[in-house]
């Protein structure tokens, strides 16, 4: 079991909580993270890179100059592929979707948990007991990180309803914001701390996370 200490917005510590294992992951995996980190990283490339033929650059299809009697080698267009501005040889034409890895549902599903354990073991998961706010307060959120003892890249994960919360931390310089139900592999191993509150924590390792957001959704 670890044990994970709740602190209140001043950065006290008010409660703990024990959290096993075996829910997570059981033992952090580190070829999975990989390849579900890998994965994640590769479907943000859009493929979409384009070259001109020949035929797509501006200007005059006519010889440069004539075929014999200059002493210079023999040459074509200005458009042709062998001149510098000239036309690509084998265009790039059409959107390339090579990039996408195949994981299985509940391998992704490992992933993203078994990246909260690692978080969890090294550490670097800061649980506060309520991340409310009356209104959007930049301010009032960097204190609280600040009280945590957080000095480097932070992602903050807060429930779907909390947009004063969201508002409040989307300012701040190398602090990221997503819902709870999105958290996952990439942005988890990229950033040092993941701040989040203690309802959000166990709503992500219940499962109910996800039920929420897609009721959520299904009511919108």
């Amino acid at each position: 079991m670890i044990e994970l200490a709740v602190y209140n917005k001043a950065g006290k510590k008010i409660d703990s909580l024990k959290i096993d294992e075996a829910t997570l992951g059981g033992e952090v995996r580190p070829a999975l993270l990989k390849q579900a980190y890998v994965r994640q990283h590769a479907h943000q490339r859009q493929g979409s890179a384009r070259t001109k033929s020949k035929g797509m650059i501006a200007g005059s299809t006519k010889k440069l100059y004539r075929q014999k009697g200059t002493g210079n080698a023999r040459v074509g267009p200005k458009r042709t592929n062998i001149r510098k501005g000239g036309g690509v040889a084998f265009a790039k034409s059409r959107t390339r979707d090579a990039f996408r890895q195949e994981m299985p549902k509940k391998m992704r599903r490992l992933a993203n948990r078994n990246a909260l354990l690692a978080k969890l073991v090294d550490d670097e998961v800061k649980v506060i007991d309520v991340l409310a706010f009356n209104e959007p307060k930049t301010g009032a959120m960097r204190d609280i990180l600040d009280a945590l003892g957080v000095n480097r890249t932070c992602l903050i994960a807060l429930d779907a309803g909390n947009r004063n919360g969201l508002l409040s931390a989307r300012n701040l310089a190398d602090v990221s914001v997503l819902r709870i139900d999105q958290l996952n592999v990439f942005d988890l191993l990229n950033h040092r701390y993941l701040v989040l509150d203690k309802a959000s924590l166990l709503a992500f390792i219940d499962g109910t996370a996800n039920k929420t957001a897609s009721a959520g959704k299904e009511a919108a």
